[in-house]
Parts: C-alpha cells; sequence; structure tokens
C-alpha cells in the first residue's frame, strides 16, 4: 500500500480558502512601494519581484512600463502604528538620485563630444536633459516631505539643475564648430529650453495656480451676490413686513427678526473677519448680545456705532452695557435703541428703552443691579455711568476714555 508524503506547511497566500491581503503600497518604502505591494499580495519575496520588473526591463523597457503603471494604480496602505500617518515616506532620496545620474551623463555628453562622439554625445546629452527635468518634476509634484537627506531647499535644488542645464548646452556648444552636427545642435537647443523650463516653470504653475484660484473665489463671490440680491429682495424682505405686523413684543415678531438677522449675517458678514480676533469690537460683541436677548424677551434692538471701531474697550464696559441691555429687556421691551460712538481717546454706549421708566433713589437697597453692575463696575474702571429716567422711557449712558489705536 503506498503512501504519499505529507506537504510541509503552506503560506497564508497558499492555503486553500485563505484570502490574499489588498494590492496596496506601503506609506514607508525605497521608491514606490509597488515590489512590496505585490510581494504581500502574491505571496512571493520580495527581492524576487525586484529581479523580475529589472529583467523585464530589458525587454524593450516592459518592466518599466509595468511597475508604472502599478504605481499609478495601486492604492497607499491606511496609516497604522507602522506607517506615517501623513503622507509617503522614501527612503531614497529619487530627486537627487535622478540629478546625480543626470549631471554624470551631462558631464558625458561634454566629454564625448570634445572627442568627437557626436552620436554618443547626443544620446548622453538627451539622457542628461530627460533626467533633469524628471529630476525637478518629481520634488515639485511626487515628494510630499524630503527623503533621505536634502542639502539643498527645493526653490535652490530647481535653480541648480537649470543651471547645470545650461552650462551643459553651452560647454557643447564651444566645442563644436558651425557647420558640426545638425543633431547635435538641435540637442543644445532642446537642452537649452529644458534649462530654461526648469527655472520658469515651477513659478509659472505656482501663478497658474493662483490665478485659478482667484477666478474661482471670484466666481464663488459672483454667484453668492447673486444669491444675497435674490433673498433680499423675497425672503428678508417678507421677515420685515412680519415684524412690521406682528410688533417688537410679539412672538411671531421675535422669531422672525432671530431668522432675518441669522440670514443677514450669513449672507453679509465675512466669516474670516468674524473668526479673526483682531476684526471683533464693542459693536459686534453687543450686536451678538441682542441677537440672544431677542430670542429669550419680547425686545428689538437698534444697534449703531459710528466713530472708529472700539476693539479695545476695556472690559467693565462691555459688561456694563450688556447688563444694561438685559435690564431693558427684562423690564422695558419693545424697541431698545443702543448706540455707540468713539471720537478721538473717549467712548460713549447709550442704551435707551421706551418704557414706563423708573427712579434709580427708589430702589430697594437690595436691588444691584443698576447700582454696582452699571454704576459701580464702571466708577472702578475710571469711567461714569449717567442713569436717567423719564416717563418715555430710560436711557443709561456709559463713558470712559480709552488709548487711541493709532497711538498705541
Amino acid at each position: 500500500m503506498s503512501s504519499t508524503a505529507p506537504a510541509g506547511p503552506r503560506t497564508s497566500a497558499q492555503r486553500p480558502g485563505a484570502q490574499r491581503p489588498p494590492l496596496a503600497r506601503p506609506r514607508s518604502c525605497a521608491v514606490g512601494g509597488v515590489s512590496v505591494a505585490l510581494a504581500d499580495h502574491l505571496g512571493w519575496p520580495v527581492a524576487a519581484v525586484r529581479w523580475i520588473f529589472v529583467g523585464s526591463a530589458f525587454l524593450g523597457g516592459a518592466g518599466i512600463l509595468l511597475y508604472l503603471w502599478l504605481w499609478a494604480l495601486t492604492p497607499l496602505r491606511p496609516p497604522s502604528a507602522d506607517d506615517p500617518a501623513d503622507g509617503v515616506r522614501r527612503r531614497v532620496n529619487v530627486p537627487w538620485v535622478l540629478a546625480g545620474a543626470g549631471a554624470a551623463a551631462g558631464i558625458a555628453a561634454v566629454v564625448l563630444a570634445a572627442g568627437g562622439a557626436l552620436g554618443p554625445a547626443f544620446g548622453a546629452l538627451a539622457a542628461c536633459a530627460a533626467l533633469l527635468v524628471v529630476a525637478v518634476a518629481w520634488e515639485q509634484l511626487a515628494d510630499e516631505e524630503p527623503a533621505a537627506f536634502a542639502p539643498l531647499s527645493p526653490s535652490a535644488f530647481r535653480i541648480s539643475c537649470g543651471a547645470f542645464l545650461v552650462a551643459v548646452a553651452l560647454a557643447l556648444a564651444l566645442t563644436q564648430n558651425v557647420g558640426g552636427s545638425g543633431m547635435l545642435w538641435v540637442g543644445i537647443l532642446i537642452t537649452t529650453f529644458a534649462g530654461a523650463a526648469v527655472l520658469v516653470a515651477p513659478w509659472g504653475l505656482r501663478l497658474w495656480r493662483e490665478l485659478i484660484s482667484e477666478r474661482t473665489a471670484r466666481i464663488k463671490e459672483e454667484q453668492r451676490a447673486e444669491m444675497a440680491a435674490h433673498l433680499h429682495d423675497s425672503v428678508l424682505q417678507t421677515l420685515a413686513l412680519i415684524q412690521n405686523r406682528a410688533g417688537a413684543s410679539s412672538e411671531v415678531g421675535r422669531i422672525a427678526r432671530a431668522q432675518e438677522r441669522e440670514l443677514r449675517e450669513w449672507l453679509f458678514t465675512d466669516a474670516r473677519a468674524a473668526t479673526d480676533a483682531q476684526e471683533r469690537d464693542l459693536a459686534a460683541e453687543l450686536r451678538e448680545v441682542a441677537a440672544a436677548l431677542e430670542v429669550e424677551h419680547a425686545v428689538h434692538f437698534d444697534i449703531v456705532s459710528v466713530g472708529e471701531p472700539v476693539r479695545r474697550a476695556p472690559s467693565e464696559l462691555g459688561a456694563a452695557a450688556r447688563e444694561a441691555m438685559l435690564n431693558a429687556a427684562r423690564h422695558a421691551g419693545g424697541d431698545v435703541s443702543v448706540y455707540v460712538e468713539h471720537a478721538g481717546d473717549r467712548v460713549d454706549v447709550f442704551v435707551r428703552d421706551r418704557g414706563p421708566g423708573f427712579d434709580l433713589g427708589s430702589l430697594p437697597e437690595g436691588r444691584l443691579g443698576v447700582r454696582e453692575s452699571i454704576i459701580g463696575r464702571m466708577r472702578r474702571a475710571g469711567g461714569q455711568a449717567t442713569v436717567s429716567a423719564r416717563e418715555s422711557g430710560t436711557e443709561i449712558q456709559l463713558t470712559i476714555d480709552i488709548a487711541s489705536e493709532t497711538t498705541t
């Protein structure tokens, strides 16, 4: 009775029904990671895959084309603890390797042309131009971060490659007579243009990108302006009409007012200026306070600011103004006017309501909202607060001196 010898252990890629690893390039690699990705996917040794690429490169460049095709279509692996999460990290500085090979080809072209070997000199010159152009293109487009070593900055590397191409073309032109090889003169002209392109192309590419981004921003702004005009003629006017018909104290009026304020801020407020702390001023802060109070109380604030924006106001002035607006919303309601004036070194804030008014001297001793939160706070900050109570309403004036921004 015959028996077969037991088979040796199989790898995960050889086991029946085993799922192959996905074809994905590692983020830490020598050049492109194609050989590692293909070896992991097929279960082959990495060295064998690399030798297959090298051997097939002599078959009319099939290995090079296959490598480039897989490089373009194979995705990267997801970030992990072993691979960096930001881009690809290469152990070989490809631009400098290409530039070194191109420099060697350029020197060989000059030596061959001086020795009279014009045919090989043309081939070496073509290789020099191609390698240096590819090196600059790789450094500008492919490399996300420097690999291995980077003796020069990207701009210095680009200038060096372009200057070397022009120098090689000039050296070859000096070694040739006017009636020399026509093919070599064509190569000299092409190399000169390649050197000029290496020097100018990245600048032109950056300028082109800036023009495209500017054009895109202009188109978006025009579309936004068109949308704003349409909404202003329809939705905003309808909300304003609802407020006028419903009144400032009604629930419908308050909801319409809040929606109108949000829509206006979305349409007409620059988002970058709103997030920049340097563009914030006292009037903008009071408008945010007014928007919150209008939602909670039956009140409508009309805020007007004249003079220079108050960007360095003391915190006590803003706190006292917020307290005055809160009192007006709670006890008066209706329409409340807030007026901010900045003239020279002086800032005045007026908060006036149209309520029944009150007498400051008749307030109980325990009521500290006006006495301490407004009058006392302004006095401690070096300013003053004045409360004028009338039958037609109450006006609170806050005054303080601040340093002008032009003198600081």
